[in-house]
Protein backbone atom coordinates (compact mmCIF):
# COMPACT_ATOMS: atom_id res chain seq x y z
CA UNK A 1 0.00 0.00 0.00
CA UNK A 2 1.17 3.28 -1.01
CA UNK A 3 1.05 6.21 1.76
CA UNK A 4 1.84 9.48 0.90
CA UNK A 5 4.39 11.41 3.04
CA UNK A 6 2.41 13.86 5.17
CA UNK A 7 -0.07 10.52 6.16
CA UNK A 8 2.88 8.50 7.00
CA UNK A 9 4.28 11.10 9.62
CA UNK A 10 1.67 11.47 11.01
CA UNK A 11 1.06 7.96 11.75
CA UNK A 12 4.30 7.69 13.48
CA UNK A 13 3.80 10.15 15.47
CA UNK A 14 0.57 9.31 16.63
CA UNK A 15 1.98 5.48 17.52
CA UNK A 16 4.95 6.98 19.55
CA UNK A 17 3.28 9.36 21.68
CA UNK A 18 0.72 6.31 22.23
CA UNK A 19 3.37 4.15 23.75
CA UNK A 20 4.95 7.05 26.29
CA UNK A 21 1.49 7.67 27.11
CA UNK A 22 1.03 3.55 28.03
CA UNK A 23 3.87 4.31 30.57
CA UNK A 24 5.77 0.84 31.40
CA UNK A 25 8.69 2.73 30.46
CA UNK A 26 12.39 3.09 32.63
CA UNK A 27 12.85 6.98 34.35
CA UNK A 28 15.93 6.79 31.72
CA UNK A 29 13.30 6.60 28.98
CA UNK A 30 11.68 9.71 29.85
CA UNK A 31 14.76 11.94 29.38
CA UNK A 32 15.53 10.97 25.90
CA UNK A 33 13.46 12.70 23.35
CA UNK A 34 11.09 11.02 20.69
CA UNK A 35 12.45 11.10 16.94
CA UNK A 36 10.46 10.56 13.50
CA UNK A 37 11.95 8.13 11.02
CA UNK A 38 13.18 10.15 7.90
CA UNK A 39 10.90 9.21 4.89
CA UNK A 40 12.89 8.81 1.47
CA UNK A 41 11.16 10.20 -1.23
CA UNK A 42 10.75 7.94 -4.39
CA UNK A 43 10.56 8.70 -8.89
CA UNK A 44 7.62 8.48 -9.61
CA UNK A 45 7.36 4.56 -10.87
CA UNK A 46 4.57 4.84 -13.84
CA UNK A 47 2.69 7.03 -15.88
CA UNK A 48 -0.61 6.90 -17.24
CA UNK A 49 -3.87 8.16 -19.43
CA UNK A 50 -7.33 8.41 -18.19
CA UNK A 51 -8.38 8.04 -21.98
CA UNK A 52 -5.62 6.96 -24.69
CA UNK A 53 -8.07 7.78 -27.49
CA UNK A 54 -8.81 10.45 -29.50
CA UNK A 55 -11.55 11.36 -31.53
CA UNK A 56 -10.14 12.40 -34.99
CA UNK A 57 -11.70 16.33 -36.82
CA UNK A 58 -11.84 17.54 -33.37
CA UNK A 59 -9.24 20.65 -33.14
CA UNK A 60 -7.00 20.56 -29.73
CA UNK A 61 -9.13 17.37 -28.61
CA UNK A 62 -8.63 16.56 -24.68
CA UNK A 63 -7.14 13.22 -24.72
CA UNK A 64 -7.22 12.23 -21.14
CA UNK A 65 -5.80 13.12 -17.74
CA UNK A 66 -2.17 12.17 -16.86
CA UNK A 67 -1.66 10.74 -13.46
CA UNK A 68 1.69 8.95 -12.23
CA UNK A 69 1.92 6.16 -9.20
CA UNK A 70 4.55 7.86 -6.47
CA UNK A 71 4.74 7.79 -2.50
CA UNK A 72 3.37 11.44 -2.81
CA UNK A 73 0.75 12.37 -5.70
CA UNK A 74 1.09 16.03 -4.75
CA UNK A 75 2.83 18.89 -6.53
CA UNK A 76 3.34 16.41 -9.71
CA UNK A 77 3.80 18.60 -12.82
CA UNK A 78 3.87 16.53 -16.25
CA UNK A 79 5.76 17.62 -19.08
CA UNK A 80 6.87 16.78 -22.85
CA UNK A 81 9.52 17.05 -24.92
CA UNK A 82 10.29 20.56 -26.44
CA UNK A 83 10.10 18.84 -29.75
CA UNK A 84 6.77 17.25 -29.36
CA UNK A 85 4.53 17.84 -32.68
CA UNK A 86 1.29 17.45 -31.53
CA UNK A 87 0.17 17.60 -28.21
CA UNK A 88 0.18 19.71 -25.18
CA UNK A 89 -0.91 19.54 -21.61
CA UNK A 90 -2.91 22.12 -20.41
CA UNK A 91 -3.14 23.23 -16.71
CA UNK A 92 -5.62 20.54 -15.37
CA UNK A 93 -2.89 17.60 -16.49
CA UNK A 94 -4.71 16.52 -19.21
CA UNK A 95 -2.70 15.75 -22.49
CA UNK A 96 -4.70 17.21 -25.61
CA UNK A 97 -3.69 17.94 -28.99
CA UNK A 98 -2.16 22.08 -29.79
CA UNK A 99 -4.73 24.47 -30.14
CA UNK A 100 -4.53 24.23 -33.78
CA UNK A 101 -4.26 21.03 -34.40
CA UNK A 102 -7.04 17.51 -35.59
CA UNK A 103 -6.35 14.38 -36.74
CA UNK A 104 -7.59 12.43 -39.30
CA UNK A 105 -8.27 8.68 -38.91
CA UNK A 106 -7.57 8.02 -42.46
CA UNK A 107 -3.47 9.72 -41.91
CA UNK A 108 -2.86 8.48 -38.80
CA UNK A 109 -4.39 5.12 -36.56
CA UNK A 110 -1.98 5.75 -33.48
CA UNK A 111 0.84 8.43 -32.32
CA UNK A 112 3.19 8.24 -29.01
CA UNK A 113 3.62 10.81 -27.04
CA UNK A 114 6.84 10.84 -24.30
CA UNK A 115 5.92 12.22 -21.01
CA UNK A 116 7.92 12.86 -18.17
CA UNK A 117 6.34 12.99 -14.31
CA UNK A 118 8.55 15.15 -11.47
CA UNK A 119 7.29 14.70 -8.02
CA UNK A 120 7.61 17.17 -5.62
CA UNK A 121 11.09 16.38 -4.76
CA UNK A 122 12.20 17.09 -8.28
CA UNK A 123 12.47 13.42 -9.20
CA UNK A 124 11.02 12.03 -12.42
CA UNK A 125 10.11 9.70 -14.43
CA UNK A 126 9.87 9.68 -18.28
CA UNK A 127 7.67 6.83 -19.93
CA UNK A 128 6.26 6.50 -23.70
CA UNK A 129 2.69 6.60 -24.41
CA UNK A 130 0.83 5.38 -26.85
CA UNK A 131 -2.54 7.90 -28.05
CA UNK A 132 -5.00 6.02 -30.66
CA UNK A 133 -7.23 7.97 -33.47
CA UNK A 134 -10.77 7.05 -33.68
CA UNK A 135 -12.82 7.03 -36.70
CA UNK A 136 -15.76 9.30 -36.55
CA UNK A 137 -18.18 7.29 -38.83
CA UNK A 138 -20.16 9.89 -41.25
CA UNK A 139 -23.45 11.20 -39.83
CA UNK A 140 -25.07 14.02 -38.71
CA UNK A 141 -22.83 16.08 -39.93
CA UNK A 142 -20.55 15.50 -37.91
CA UNK A 143 -17.37 14.90 -40.27
CA UNK A 144 -19.14 15.28 -43.79
CA UNK A 145 -20.19 19.10 -44.74
CA UNK A 146 -23.97 17.60 -45.01
CA UNK A 147 -27.01 18.79 -43.92
CA UNK A 148 -30.82 18.00 -44.18
CA UNK A 149 -33.00 20.56 -45.18
CA UNK A 150 -35.80 22.01 -42.19
CA UNK A 151 -38.27 22.37 -45.20
CA UNK A 152 -38.40 19.06 -45.96
CA UNK A 153 -35.73 16.47 -44.37
CA UNK A 154 -35.29 14.35 -47.36
CA UNK A 155 -33.21 16.97 -49.18
CA UNK A 156 -30.28 18.50 -48.98
CA UNK A 157 -29.81 22.15 -47.54
CA UNK A 158 -26.68 22.23 -49.00
CA UNK A 159 -25.86 23.99 -52.26
CA UNK A 160 -22.72 25.84 -53.53
CA UNK A 161 -23.15 24.50 -57.39
CA UNK A 162 -22.14 28.34 -58.43
CA UNK A 163 -18.90 28.48 -57.06
CA UNK A 164 -17.63 25.06 -58.45
CA UNK A 165 -18.64 26.22 -61.76
CA UNK A 166 -16.06 29.13 -61.02
CA UNK A 167 -13.59 27.11 -60.33
CA UNK A 168 -13.69 24.59 -62.94
CA UNK A 169 -13.71 27.60 -65.32
CA UNK A 170 -10.80 28.85 -64.12
CA UNK A 171 -9.19 25.34 -63.83
CA UNK A 172 -10.03 25.41 -67.62
CA UNK A 173 -8.32 28.39 -68.54
CA UNK A 174 -5.16 26.83 -66.60
CA UNK A 175 -5.66 23.64 -68.93
CA UNK A 176 -5.88 25.62 -71.71
CA UNK A 177 -2.97 27.95 -71.46
CA UNK A 178 -1.33 25.08 -70.52
CA UNK A 179 -1.74 23.76 -73.73
CA UNK A 180 -0.38 26.72 -75.87
CA UNK A 181 3.80 25.55 -76.69
CA UNK A 182 5.16 25.99 -80.41
CA UNK A 183 4.06 22.87 -81.34
CA UNK A 184 0.21 23.62 -80.41
CA UNK A 185 0.06 26.69 -81.72
CA UNK A 186 1.25 26.42 -84.86
CA UNK A 187 -0.69 22.71 -85.39
CA UNK A 188 -3.75 24.52 -84.60
CA UNK A 189 -2.90 27.71 -86.45
CA UNK A 190 -3.97 29.86 -83.53
CA UNK A 191 -3.10 33.58 -83.46
CA UNK A 192 -2.91 36.11 -80.52
CA UNK A 193 -6.17 37.26 -80.98
CA UNK A 194 -7.54 34.06 -80.97
CA UNK A 195 -6.65 33.02 -77.83
CA UNK A 196 -7.04 36.86 -76.14
CA UNK A 197 -10.68 35.47 -77.65
CA UNK A 198 -10.73 31.97 -75.85
CA UNK A 199 -9.84 33.35 -73.02
CA UNK A 200 -12.11 36.31 -72.28
CA UNK A 201 -14.72 34.02 -73.66
CA UNK A 202 -13.91 31.44 -70.51
CA UNK A 203 -13.46 34.46 -68.45
CA UNK A 204 -16.97 36.63 -68.77
CA UNK A 205 -19.18 34.73 -71.35
CA UNK A 206 -20.23 31.67 -69.82
CA UNK A 207 -23.39 31.49 -72.19
CA UNK A 208 -20.86 30.79 -75.01
CA UNK A 209 -18.72 28.23 -73.35
CA UNK A 210 -21.07 26.19 -70.84
CA UNK A 211 -21.47 23.13 -73.23
CA UNK A 212 -17.46 23.28 -74.08
CA UNK A 213 -16.28 19.78 -72.36
CA UNK A 214 -13.73 19.75 -69.72
CA UNK A 215 -9.73 20.46 -70.65
CA UNK A 216 -8.93 19.94 -66.92
CA UNK A 217 -10.41 16.89 -66.34
CA UNK A 218 -11.62 13.47 -67.87
CA UNK A 219 -15.16 13.77 -68.73
CA UNK A 220 -15.99 10.17 -69.26
CA UNK A 221 -15.23 9.61 -65.30
CA UNK A 222 -17.67 12.43 -63.96
CA UNK A 223 -21.14 13.11 -63.16
CA UNK A 224 -21.08 16.09 -65.25
CA UNK A 225 -19.81 16.38 -68.64
CA UNK A 226 -20.19 20.52 -69.32
CA UNK A 227 -20.42 23.39 -67.39
CA UNK A 228 -23.95 23.72 -67.83
CA UNK A 229 -24.55 20.53 -66.22
CA UNK A 230 -22.83 21.81 -62.87
CA UNK A 231 -24.59 25.31 -63.40
CA UNK A 232 -27.32 26.32 -65.75
CA UNK A 233 -26.49 30.24 -66.62
CA UNK A 234 -24.69 33.28 -65.21
CA UNK A 235 -21.74 32.01 -63.65
CA UNK A 236 -18.99 34.07 -65.10
CA UNK A 237 -15.95 35.15 -63.27
CA UNK A 238 -15.82 38.60 -64.42
CA UNK A 239 -18.96 39.24 -61.98
CA UNK A 240 -17.30 38.03 -58.97
CA UNK A 241 -13.44 39.32 -58.91
CA UNK A 242 -12.93 41.85 -56.74
CA UNK A 243 -14.40 45.26 -57.36
CA UNK A 244 -17.18 44.11 -60.05
CA UNK A 245 -19.50 42.49 -57.20
CA UNK A 246 -19.55 45.79 -54.98
CA UNK A 247 -22.54 44.47 -52.88
CA UNK A 248 -20.67 43.64 -49.55
CA UNK A 249 -16.67 44.74 -50.65
CA UNK A 250 -14.15 45.79 -47.83
CA UNK A 251 -12.31 47.74 -49.88
CA UNK A 252 -12.90 50.47 -53.27
CA UNK A 253 -11.21 48.00 -55.85
CA UNK A 254 -11.73 49.98 -58.52
CA UNK A 255 -10.13 52.95 -57.29
CA UNK A 256 -6.89 52.92 -58.38
CA UNK A 257 -4.07 52.36 -55.52
CA UNK A 258 -6.51 50.16 -53.31
CA UNK A 259 -5.27 47.27 -54.89
CA UNK A 260 -1.42 46.74 -53.85
CA UNK A 261 1.21 44.76 -55.07
CA UNK A 262 1.67 44.89 -59.30
CA UNK A 263 2.73 47.99 -61.05
CA UNK A 264 2.90 47.12 -64.96
CA UNK A 265 -0.95 46.92 -65.85
CA UNK A 266 0.06 48.21 -69.34
CA UNK A 267 -2.92 49.93 -70.96
CA UNK A 268 -5.24 48.03 -68.21
CA UNK A 269 -7.08 49.17 -65.67
CA UNK A 270 -4.88 49.08 -62.43
CA UNK A 271 -7.43 46.84 -60.47
CA UNK A 272 -7.89 43.44 -59.62
CA UNK A 273 -9.23 42.30 -62.80
CA UNK A 274 -7.37 44.51 -64.98
CA UNK A 275 -4.20 42.70 -63.92
CA UNK A 276 -5.96 39.21 -65.14
CA UNK A 277 -6.55 41.56 -68.58
CA UNK A 278 -2.78 42.51 -68.89
CA UNK A 279 -1.51 38.69 -68.33
CA UNK A 280 -3.57 37.99 -70.74
CA UNK A 281 -1.90 40.39 -73.21
CA UNK A 282 1.29 39.17 -72.54
CA UNK A 283 0.04 36.17 -73.28
CA UNK A 284 -1.36 36.87 -76.65
CA UNK A 285 1.65 38.75 -77.83
CA UNK A 286 3.76 35.64 -77.24
CA UNK A 287 1.50 33.71 -78.79
CA UNK A 288 1.24 36.30 -81.72
CA UNK A 289 5.43 36.26 -81.66
CA UNK A 290 5.08 32.00 -82.04
CA UNK A 291 2.54 32.25 -84.86
CA UNK A 292 5.02 34.63 -86.91
CA UNK A 293 7.89 32.93 -86.00
CA UNK A 294 9.73 34.33 -83.69
CA UNK A 295 11.18 32.07 -80.55
CA UNK A 296 11.76 33.80 -77.30
CA UNK A 297 14.99 32.70 -75.72
CA UNK A 298 16.10 32.81 -71.73
CA UNK A 299 18.72 34.12 -69.79
CA UNK A 300 21.17 31.29 -70.68
CA UNK A 301 20.19 31.29 -74.28
CA UNK A 302 18.03 27.98 -74.55
CA UNK A 303 14.87 28.01 -76.41
CA UNK A 304 11.83 29.22 -74.67
CA UNK A 305 8.39 26.81 -76.43
CA UNK A 306 5.44 27.71 -74.05
CA UNK A 307 3.90 30.92 -74.28
CA UNK A 308 3.24 31.60 -71.18
CA UNK A 309 6.37 31.98 -70.04
CA UNK A 310 8.14 35.43 -70.18
CA UNK A 311 11.82 36.52 -71.02
CA UNK A 312 11.74 37.87 -67.80
CA UNK A 313 10.80 34.83 -65.84
CA UNK A 314 6.89 35.02 -65.20
CA UNK A 315 4.97 32.16 -65.96
CA UNK A 316 1.63 34.18 -66.78
CA UNK A 317 -0.36 30.84 -66.64
CA UNK A 318 0.21 30.68 -62.94
CA UNK A 319 -0.54 34.13 -61.99
CA UNK A 320 -4.10 33.87 -63.87
CA UNK A 321 -5.03 31.03 -61.70
CA UNK A 322 -2.91 32.34 -58.22
CA UNK A 323 -4.17 35.96 -58.48
CA UNK A 324 -7.62 34.67 -59.91
CA UNK A 325 -8.12 32.15 -56.08
CA UNK A 326 -7.18 35.40 -54.79
CA UNK A 327 -9.07 38.22 -56.41
CA UNK A 328 -12.01 35.70 -57.16
CA UNK A 329 -12.54 32.55 -54.54
CA UNK A 330 -10.57 34.04 -51.94
CA UNK A 331 -12.04 37.67 -51.64
CA UNK A 332 -15.75 36.12 -52.26
CA UNK A 333 -15.49 33.65 -49.75
CA UNK A 334 -14.09 35.79 -46.90
CA UNK A 335 -15.00 39.32 -48.05
CA UNK A 336 -18.57 38.73 -48.76
CA UNK A 337 -20.22 35.26 -47.68
CA UNK A 338 -18.48 34.91 -44.76
CA UNK A 339 -18.52 38.17 -43.70
CA UNK A 340 -22.11 40.35 -44.07
CA UNK A 341 -23.44 36.96 -45.74
CA UNK A 342 -23.42 35.82 -42.38
CA UNK A 343 -25.79 38.76 -41.24
CA UNK A 344 -28.50 37.38 -43.25
CA UNK A 345 -32.03 35.71 -42.55
CA UNK A 346 -31.82 32.06 -41.31
CA UNK A 347 -35.80 31.68 -41.42
CA UNK A 348 -36.73 32.28 -44.94
CA UNK A 349 -36.66 29.02 -46.43
CA UNK A 350 -39.96 28.20 -47.45
CA UNK A 351 -40.88 31.26 -48.22
CA UNK A 352 -37.85 31.65 -50.41
CA UNK A 353 -39.57 28.43 -52.08
CA UNK A 354 -35.85 26.48 -51.65
CA UNK A 355 -34.11 24.12 -49.31
CA UNK A 356 -32.03 26.26 -47.74
CA UNK A 357 -32.71 29.83 -45.91
CA UNK A 358 -30.34 32.68 -47.06
CA UNK A 359 -27.96 32.52 -44.19
CA UNK A 360 -27.56 28.86 -45.22
CA UNK A 361 -26.55 29.53 -48.93
CA UNK A 362 -24.47 32.35 -47.66
CA UNK A 363 -22.32 30.27 -45.70
CA UNK A 364 -22.22 27.58 -48.08
CA UNK A 365 -21.15 29.49 -50.96
CA UNK A 366 -18.27 30.62 -48.64
CA UNK A 367 -17.59 27.51 -47.99
CA UNK A 368 -17.79 26.72 -52.03
CA UNK A 369 -14.86 28.86 -52.39
CA UNK A 370 -12.49 26.94 -50.12
CA UNK A 371 -13.15 24.09 -52.69
CA UNK A 372 -13.46 21.27 -50.50
CA UNK A 373 -15.08 17.88 -51.26
CA UNK A 374 -17.99 17.27 -48.57
CA UNK A 375 -16.15 14.18 -47.47
CA UNK A 376 -12.91 16.11 -47.24
CA UNK A 377 -12.25 14.98 -43.87
CA UNK A 378 -12.38 11.47 -44.90
CA UNK A 379 -9.37 11.23 -46.75
CA UNK A 380 -5.73 11.62 -45.89
CA UNK A 381 -3.25 14.76 -46.91
CA UNK A 382 -1.47 12.72 -49.14
CA UNK A 383 -4.85 11.54 -50.97
CA UNK A 384 -6.09 15.35 -51.41
CA UNK A 385 -2.57 16.43 -52.38
CA UNK A 386 -2.21 13.95 -55.17
CA UNK A 387 -5.59 13.82 -56.29
CA UNK A 388 -6.64 10.08 -55.55
CA UNK A 389 -9.14 11.93 -53.01
CA UNK A 390 -11.59 13.01 -55.95
CA UNK A 391 -13.19 10.35 -55.75
CA UNK A 392 -16.68 8.53 -56.05
CA UNK A 393 -17.53 8.53 -52.76
CA UNK A 394 -21.77 7.48 -53.49
CA UNK A 395 -20.65 4.62 -55.22
CA UNK A 396 -22.73 6.05 -58.06
CA UNK A 397 -20.12 5.46 -60.79
CA UNK A 398 -19.01 8.86 -61.35
CA UNK A 399 -16.80 11.81 -59.52
CA UNK A 400 -19.25 14.11 -58.55
CA UNK A 401 -17.78 17.60 -59.18
CA UNK A 402 -20.33 19.74 -57.29
CA UNK A 403 -19.20 17.12 -54.11
CA UNK A 404 -16.78 14.95 -54.44
CA UNK A 405 -13.80 17.11 -56.17
CA UNK A 406 -11.53 18.98 -54.06
CA UNK A 407 -10.44 22.63 -56.25
CA UNK A 408 -7.75 25.51 -55.37
CA UNK A 409 -6.71 26.28 -51.86
CA UNK A 410 -8.34 23.13 -50.20
CA UNK A 411 -5.45 21.00 -51.85
CA UNK A 412 -2.63 23.38 -50.95
CA UNK A 413 -3.52 23.23 -47.72
CA UNK A 414 -3.06 19.30 -47.43
CA UNK A 415 0.03 19.78 -49.40
CA UNK A 416 1.38 22.16 -46.66
CA UNK A 417 0.49 19.77 -43.66
CA UNK A 418 2.29 17.14 -45.74
CA UNK A 419 5.35 18.93 -46.21
CA UNK A 420 5.33 20.13 -42.82
CA UNK A 421 8.54 19.53 -40.25
CA UNK A 422 6.56 20.27 -37.06
CA UNK A 423 3.28 19.12 -37.61
CA UNK A 424 0.42 21.65 -39.17
CA UNK A 425 -3.02 21.24 -39.44
CA UNK A 426 -4.54 23.77 -41.77
CA UNK A 427 -6.69 21.46 -44.16
CA UNK A 428 -8.48 19.79 -40.84
CA UNK A 429 -8.70 22.59 -39.06
CA UNK A 430 -10.41 24.90 -41.47
CA UNK A 431 -12.49 21.92 -42.81
CA UNK A 432 -13.81 21.06 -38.74
CA UNK A 433 -14.63 24.45 -38.61
CA UNK A 434 -16.50 25.07 -41.46
CA UNK A 435 -18.94 22.07 -40.36
CA UNK A 436 -19.25 23.15 -36.74
CA UNK A 437 -20.08 26.75 -38.29
CA UNK A 438 -22.66 25.18 -40.81
CA UNK A 439 -24.12 22.66 -37.96
CA UNK A 440 -24.89 25.63 -35.72
CA UNK A 441 -26.80 27.59 -38.57
CA UNK A 442 -28.10 23.87 -39.51
CA UNK A 443 -29.63 23.29 -35.79
CA UNK A 444 -31.56 26.95 -35.56
CA UNK A 445 -32.84 26.74 -38.24
CA UNK A 446 -35.78 27.70 -38.98
CA UNK A 447 -35.14 29.71 -36.07
CA UNK A 448 -33.04 33.19 -36.08
CA UNK A 449 -29.74 32.71 -34.41
CA UNK A 450 -29.47 33.65 -30.89
CA UNK A 451 -26.86 35.87 -29.65
CA UNK A 452 -24.91 32.89 -28.39
CA UNK A 453 -25.59 30.89 -31.44
CA UNK A 454 -24.17 34.10 -33.55
CA UNK A 455 -21.00 33.89 -31.44
CA UNK A 456 -20.24 30.31 -31.29
CA UNK A 457 -20.58 30.85 -35.61
CA UNK A 458 -18.27 33.75 -35.96
CA UNK A 459 -15.90 31.75 -34.01
CA UNK A 460 -16.05 29.28 -36.38
CA UNK A 461 -15.82 31.45 -38.93
CA UNK A 462 -12.56 32.88 -37.79
CA UNK A 463 -10.95 29.44 -37.28
CA UNK A 464 -11.98 28.41 -41.03
CA UNK A 465 -10.55 31.67 -42.15
CA UNK A 466 -7.03 31.89 -40.05
CA UNK A 467 -6.46 28.25 -41.87
CA UNK A 468 -7.25 28.89 -45.37
CA UNK A 469 -4.99 31.94 -44.92
CA UNK A 470 -2.61 30.14 -43.15
CA UNK A 471 -2.41 27.68 -46.18
CA UNK A 472 -2.28 30.22 -48.41
CA UNK A 473 0.86 31.87 -46.65
CA UNK A 474 2.63 28.55 -45.68
CA UNK A 475 2.25 28.19 -49.29
CA UNK A 476 4.16 31.47 -50.62
CA UNK A 477 6.66 30.63 -48.21
CA UNK A 478 6.81 26.98 -49.96
CA UNK A 479 7.25 28.90 -52.90
CA UNK A 480 9.83 31.30 -51.52
CA UNK A 481 12.16 28.06 -50.94
CA UNK A 482 11.68 26.84 -54.23
CA UNK A 483 12.27 30.09 -55.91
CA UNK A 484 15.76 30.67 -53.81
CA UNK A 485 16.91 26.91 -54.98
CA UNK A 486 15.67 27.57 -58.68
CA UNK A 487 18.11 31.02 -58.96
CA UNK A 488 21.39 28.89 -57.89
CA UNK A 489 20.04 26.09 -60.58
CA UNK A 490 19.35 28.89 -62.98
CA UNK A 491 23.34 30.70 -62.14
CA UNK A 492 24.86 27.17 -63.18
CA UNK A 493 26.87 27.07 -65.96
CA UNK A 494 24.66 24.43 -67.19
CA UNK A 495 21.07 25.03 -66.68
CA UNK A 496 18.48 23.68 -69.08
CA UNK A 497 15.76 25.26 -70.29
CA UNK A 498 13.35 23.01 -68.16
CA UNK A 499 15.52 24.96 -65.04
CA UNK A 500 14.66 28.44 -66.22
CA UNK A 501 10.96 27.37 -66.77
CA UNK A 502 10.52 25.78 -62.92
CA UNK A 503 12.22 29.02 -61.99
CA UNK A 504 9.29 31.22 -63.76
CA UNK A 505 6.75 28.64 -62.46
CA UNK A 506 7.89 28.87 -58.36
CA UNK A 507 8.42 32.97 -58.48
CA UNK A 508 4.72 33.14 -60.10
CA UNK A 509 3.37 30.50 -58.08
CA UNK A 510 4.95 32.74 -54.75
CA UNK A 511 3.95 36.36 -56.02
CA UNK A 512 0.27 35.07 -57.10
CA UNK A 513 -0.50 33.61 -53.93
CA UNK A 514 1.16 36.45 -52.48
CA UNK A 515 -1.25 38.85 -53.75
CA UNK A 516 -4.41 37.06 -51.98
CA UNK A 517 -3.73 38.41 -48.48
CA UNK A 518 -5.47 41.65 -48.99
CA UNK A 519 -8.60 40.26 -50.23
CA UNK A 520 -9.31 38.59 -46.87
CA UNK A 521 -10.84 41.25 -44.06
CA UNK A 522 -9.48 39.20 -41.63
CA UNK A 523 -5.95 38.76 -42.68
CA UNK A 524 -3.07 39.43 -40.00
CA UNK A 525 -1.75 41.83 -42.54
CA UNK A 526 -4.65 44.37 -41.81
CA UNK A 527 -3.66 44.61 -37.82
CA UNK A 528 -2.19 47.84 -36.53
CA UNK A 529 0.85 45.78 -35.96
CA UNK A 530 1.73 44.80 -39.06
CA UNK A 531 0.50 48.09 -40.94
CA UNK A 532 2.77 48.26 -44.03
CA UNK A 533 3.97 45.21 -44.03
CA UNK A 534 2.27 43.78 -47.13
CA UNK A 535 3.67 46.35 -49.54
CA UNK A 536 7.19 45.35 -47.96
CA UNK A 537 6.31 41.95 -48.45
CA UNK A 538 6.13 42.74 -51.77
CA UNK A 539 8.26 45.36 -52.24
CA UNK A 540 11.03 42.13 -51.20
CA UNK A 541 9.10 39.93 -53.40
CA UNK A 542 9.47 42.19 -56.92
CA UNK A 543 7.49 41.62 -59.91
CA UNK A 544 9.87 38.92 -61.85
CA UNK A 545 13.21 36.78 -60.47
CA UNK A 546 16.55 38.78 -60.33
CA UNK A 547 19.51 36.39 -60.51
CA UNK A 548 21.61 37.86 -57.91
CA UNK A 549 22.65 37.20 -54.62
CA UNK A 550 20.69 41.02 -53.57
CA UNK A 551 17.36 39.59 -54.44
CA UNK A 552 18.37 36.12 -52.99
CA UNK A 553 18.86 38.14 -49.48
CA UNK A 554 15.33 40.39 -50.31
CA UNK A 555 13.76 36.41 -50.21
CA UNK A 556 15.03 35.37 -47.25
CA UNK A 557 13.98 38.93 -45.63
CA UNK A 558 10.45 37.98 -47.11
CA UNK A 559 10.16 34.80 -45.64
CA UNK A 560 11.46 35.99 -42.13
CA UNK A 561 8.21 38.50 -42.32
CA UNK A 562 6.08 36.00 -43.38
CA UNK A 563 7.28 33.78 -40.27
CA UNK A 564 6.59 36.74 -38.48
CA UNK A 565 3.12 37.68 -39.72
CA UNK A 566 1.80 34.23 -39.08
CA UNK A 567 3.89 33.09 -36.35
CA UNK A 568 4.97 29.89 -38.14
CA UNK A 569 7.53 27.70 -36.99
CA UNK A 570 10.95 28.11 -37.70
CA UNK A 571 11.91 24.41 -38.93
CA UNK A 572 9.02 24.74 -41.26
CA UNK A 573 9.55 28.27 -42.65
CA UNK A 574 13.09 26.73 -43.92
CA UNK A 575 11.93 23.66 -44.79
CA UNK A 576 8.49 23.96 -46.71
Amino acid sequence: MILRKSLLASAVITATLGLTACGGSSSNDSDETPTTPTVTNSAPTAISLSTSAVTEDVVGAVVGTLSATDDDETGMVFTLADDEQYFEINDSNELTLKSALALNAEQVETLDVTVTATDAGELSFTQTLSVSVTDIEAQDGVNVYEFASTVDTSNSAVSYTGQVARHALSAQIKAYIGLLDVDYIESNGLTGDSVKAQLMAYWSDYEAVKDNSFLFVDGSTTLQQSFAEISSSGKSLTGKVAGNDASKMEEEWLTEGTFEGWSDFGTQAKTPEGLIFHYFDLLAANVGAIASGTQSEDINGNDITAAYITTSGLDLNQLIQKHTLGALMFSQGTDDYLDEGLEEDNTDAAAAGTNYSTLEHQYDEGFGYFGAARHYLEFSDDAIADGSANADVDGDGKIDLASEYNWGNSVNAAKRDNGATVATDFSSAAMTAFIAGRKIINDAAPSALTDEQKTQLLAQRDIAVANWENAIAATVVHYINDTLADIDTVQGTEASAEDFTNLAKHFSEMKGFALNFQFNPFSPFYSDDNAGKFAELHTLLGEAPQLTDAYKAQLVEARDLMQQVYGFDAQNVENW
